[in-house]
């Protein structure tokens, strides 16, 4: 547009989304002669000596090539660049676009592009205004519009996020670090559920929730379930790409052990599935992390068998009722061998008031089978624990999900298709560890005296071994296998009127660091789905990122698939288009 204005901004602006083509065509611009000044007098600034206006404007001023202060833009670009997207996704799909629904800006309507920002944002610590935004949030009602978004982001060079669940502990799924301007491809409105009983599978687009998974399936039957995780709130389409535990894990694996079949759009807006993608990409999917390879727009998943009748029980003890921390000892020495119809993890909270506090560790417990039957079990491999009949309760799998998300008693099943968890949201930081011998008695004393010097503290164990140490660690990219007792997860939460909340961050990077000696090593490895940028991450804002570098946290993650992380990233999209702080890059 030859009338377009000119203005100064700040570079970091100009990364985002000023290509070569955008100067040359600024650089074309008829302008006046009161406009030719405005700009020479700013490329003096930038530039350190004077360069006639008549000169390409690209070669004098690109942010890449020198050290440049400020750098001529149009200031419409954000939002011809949205009207250019729009036109773009028409043109590339056969179904209407309602704009009132499916385009989302803050200049248009600050309030309701921050209730759609904040819907399912579920670390409350990335909604600060500090943070960077969209420039637009994109709701595709069909999943030809996804596809039709991928091939116009390609096309007009936008960088782009996808939020299914938005449950990502460090928000890569709606927050960007590392490249501005960019925009939100939000699923919240595809989350359909097709259960197919007669085959054991179904199909789940990627917006959906496990929640939403979990009531579908038990609507046509009450011996069908699958084994994904605790969280109802928690959205399929991430949740998936990094494994996904849950507490069904030891007898059937991870979520990701139990896919089918995948729809998937790649870097170059095709739209495959397991047979035309190869099994190498379908590996990779299952476990390798999201936003490495293509954007899943639906799963299809192997439903497995599940009792009528399940036994949940929590038992809780504080360290003065396990003197010598025998308990705790023995659980950790017996969790990951005990029968694979059996999975106890443990919570630990500070509970108590200042001068008076301590640690509570509860038992949570989930049986596939009667209480008797548990009882009988219980009393020979863990009687330490002291479990009566008393705090067992039986219940149906769609019901013990609902005691699995923490849920209130009594609870209808219909709360399962609440978009927003029980708990509530938080600001928070996480981090993970996998165990592979006992922690000593006096590791966790220390443990325990760290935990409450904070008011909100969090630990989970979860249980491995059965399926877990007999599926191979390449299997799928997830490879905490076999000699793993036990997954920690720490997390610290804060409220919102604290005025200091990096105390808290320091004391999470405190406490990870005193637990260094009793954890994995060589690497030390983590999970996937509990993001760490602390461990590293991809710094460039462009395409260009080093997989030898990037090697540093993903080895932590994928151990020695990593290196076919790669491999498969390099084949399918050399170019890197689909990128985060903590995407597999490509070889160089």
């Amino acid at each position: 547009n030859t009338n377009t204005s000119i203005t100064i901004l700040k570079p970091h602006y100009v990364f985002g989304f000023l290509s070569s083509k955008v100067y040359k065509h600024v650089s074309s611009l008829t302008l006046k002669n009161q406009e030719k000044t405005h700009i020479h007098s700013h490329l003096v600034l930038a530039t350190g000596r004077e360069m006639a206006i008549s000169k390409p404007l690209f070669p004098i001023i690109s942010c890449v090539t020198f050290l440049v202060l400020y750098c001529v833009t149009p200031t419409s670009s954000s939002a011809s660049l949205q009207e250019q997207f729009i036109s773009c996704v028409k043109s590339n799909t056969h179904v209407s676009l309602p704009l009132d629904k499916t385009i989302f800006t803050p200049t248009k309507n600050v309030s309701m592009f921050d209730q759609v920002l904040e819907s399912t944002a579920q670390n409350l610590r990335f909604l600060a205004k500090s943070m960077p935004k969209p420039g637009f949030i994109f709701r595709p009602v069909h999943e030809s519009q996804v596809q039709a978004s991928i091939i116009c982001s390609k096309k007009l060079k936008i960088h782009f996020r996808v939020r299914s669940g938005g449950h990502d502990f460090e928000a890569m799924s709606f927050v960007s670090r590392i490249e501005r301007p960019f925009i939100l491809i939000d699923f919240a409105k595809l989350r359909r559920v097709d259960v197919d009983i007669k085959n054991n599978s179904t199909w789940v687009q990627a917006g959906a929730t496990l929640g939403e998974l979990y009531y579908r399936i038990a609507e046509k039957s009450k011996v069908h379930g699958y084994p994904a995780g605790l969280c109802t709130s928690v959205g399929i389409g991430g949740y998936m790409t990094g494994g996904g535990y849950g507490s069904l894990m030891r007898k059937y694996g991870l979520a990701g052990d139990n896919v089918l079949d995948v729809k998937m759009i790649d870097a170059n807006g095709k739209l495959l599935n397991r047979a035309t993608m190869g099994e190498d990409l379908f590996w990779a999917l299952r476990g390798g992390g999201g936003a490495s390879f293509g954007i899943v727009l639906a799963w299809k998943i192997k439903l497995v068998p599940v009792p009528e009748t399940l036994t949940m029980f929590t038992v809780t003890k504080t360290p003065k009722q396990d003197p010598g921390l025998e308990i705790i000892s023995k659980w950790q020495r017996i969790a990951s061998k005990v029968m694979e119809e059996l999975h106890i993890r443990v919570e630990f909270t500070a509970v108590g008031n200042k001068g008076n506090r301590t640690v509570m560790m509860s038992y949570k417990g989930q049986f596939l089978g009667k209480k008797v039957t548990l009882m009988k079990v219980m009393n020979k491999v863990f009687p330490e624990l002291g479990l009566t009949q008393e705090d067992c309760t039986e219940m149906s799998w769609i019901e013990a999900a609902l005691v699995n998300g923490g849920f209130k008693n009594g609870s209808t099943i219909d709360v399962l298709l609440q978009l927003q968890s029980p708990l509530g949201k938080t600001y928070y930081k996480a981090k993970s560890d996998f165990v592979k011998e006992p922690i000593p008695a006096l590791g966790l004393q220390g443990l325990f005296e760290r935990l409450i010097q904070e008011d909100i503290p969090f630990v989970n164990w979860t249980p491995y071994g059965g399926m877990m140490a007999r599926i191979p660690e390449s299997e799928i990219p997830f490879p905490h296998r076999n000699g793993t007792l036990f997954k920690i997860l720490y997390q610290i939460n804060w409220p919102a009127n604290d005025k200091r909340p990096s105390r808290h961050v320091n004391w999470m990077r405190e406490l990870y660091s005193y637990m260094a000696p009793y954890v994995s090593s060589n690497p030390r490895q983590a999970y996937v789905n509990y993001r760490d940028l602390d461990l590293g991450q991809n710094m460039n804002n462009n395409a260009k990122v080093n997989s030898i570098e990037a090697k540093i946290w993903g080895a932590k993650y994928f151990k020695g698939n990593y290196d076919r992380l790669v491999k498969i990233k390099t084949k399918v999209d050399p170019e890197n288009f689909f990128r985060n702080e903590q995407s597999i890059p490509p070889m160089m």
